[in-house]
């Protein structure tokens, strides 16, 4: 009775799917994941402006705010391009909305 009450309390909390169909999962971590890029675009491009206007300020610090605003907001792609670079591609989950 125990061992089968932590399997299905594992078995929640880890996310497993019953006979080996993975398909709503996988849609499940792309909804995720496209949220979660959602999220990361908007907060890039706010760096990026943040950035811009620090540098018309004559401040140092702008340039960096740039380039830490294109590496956030482009990270969907940096990733997926390491993927394909080291042929991981079974791995690569397409962001849904």
């Amino acid at each position: 009775m125990i061992n089968r009450t932590i399997f299905y309390i594992s078995s929640s909390l880890l996310a497993q799917t019953s006979g080996g169909d993975l398909s709503a999962l996988r849609q499940g971590f792309g909804t995720a994941l496209g949220i979660l890029f959602m999220f990361g675009f908007i907060w890039g491009v706010i760096k990026i402006w943040s950035g811009a206007n620090a540098i018309s300020k004559g401040e140092a610090d702008g340039k960096m705010g740039i380039i830490a605003g294109i590496v956030i907001a482009g990270a969907a792609a940096i990733m997926g391009a390491l993927y394909a670079i080291f042929n991981l591609n079974g791995a690569i989950l397409t962001p849904s909305f």
